[in-house]
């Protein structure tokens, strides 16, 4: 791959690290930084009624696989950054070919060629 092409890659990479450090930011400030009672706008010394503190536990679930999921993807976006500066970005990590610029483009941080994708999810892989 060229290095025109690698850097606007790396420019949607960039971009793409920088929107899911701010979503998980934001998920962190908003869901996990202030505590049940805090979140809920009670500061009375009275007890939460059962069902609010059952919502309060399952935003505060969903806000952590969803903090949990952007982590993962985030890692992915590191890795691909990594690639581009071994230089083996858009190479197949199993059969080493050339990873398509349709695939890239739809999915910029792809360690496989969609045949090996394909062949992978046949067998039951991620």
């Amino acid at each position: 791959m060229d290095k025109r092409t690698l850097e606007k890659y790396r420019k949607v990479l960039m971009a793409e690290k920088e929107k899911i450090l701010n979503q998980i930011n934001s998920l962190s400030a908003d869901t996990l930084s202030s505590s049940q009672r805090e979140s809920s706008g009670d500061l009375s010394g009275y007890s939460m009624h059962m069902a609010d503190v059952g919502t309060d536990n399952f935003q505060r679930e969903l806000a952590l696989g969803l903090v949990s999921n952007e982590q993962q993807v985030l890692y992915r976006v590191n890795e691909a950054l990594k690639r581009i500066d071994e230089g083996n970005y858009g190479l197949c990590e199993v059969c080493s070919g050339k990873i398509k610029d349709a695939r890239l483009k739809a999915l910029p941080f792809a360690t496989m060629c969609i045949s090996c994708k394909e062949k992978e999810e046949a067998r039951g892989g991620r």
